[in-house]
């Protein structure tokens, strides 16, 4: 079951990005030169796509900025612009994930458990490009969490 849930988020992922997900050969090294350069793709798309989203709501908001006479019309704009700007938030700190991301690409740690070292796996890292976690330790921290009411 896991595994279904993975490749459907693996797709929805990568589906969202136009790329192709990657087909391991068998007996390959984990993390060679060739995934590198796939999970590099990934994340330049994506920082690529987050950062057109930037744009995109800087000129939506200069050019829907208005001074409405009517209260209810300008607290409707307000609240708009306010989701908007929390989006943006939550996604400047995903541009930060992917930037150290790529750095870990660079330094050829990319695709190890910060925690026991362990491979990620290419699938979860499809699915979620700036996993730092392999699911055991992963899975371990959100019982913590959730033990200590987080």
């Amino acid at each position: 079951m896991a595994q279904k849930s993975t490749k459907a988020a693996t797709s929805t992922t990568l589906g969202n990005l136009g790329i192709a997900p990657y087909k391991e050969k068998k007996g390959e090294e984990y993390m060679n030169a060739e995934q590198r350069a796939h999970f590099r793709n990934i994340l330049e798309t994506w920082k690529k796509q987050l950062m057109e989203e930037v744009d995109r709501t800087v000129s939506h908001m200069k050019d829907e900025a208005a001074n409405f006479p009517d209260p209810v019309d300008r607290a409707s704009q307000e609240e708009e612009f306010s989701l908007e700007l929390r989006t943006r938030d939550r996604e400047r700190k995903l541009l930060k994930k992917i930037k150290g991301a790529i750095q870990e690409i660079d330094d050829e740690e990319y695709g190890y458990c910060e925690s026991c070292g362990v491979e990620i796996g290419v699938r979860r890292l499809e699915a979620r490009p700036t996993a730092n976690l392999c699911i055991d330790c992963k899975t371990l921290d959100e019982i913590k969490e959730k033990q200590l009411g987080k």
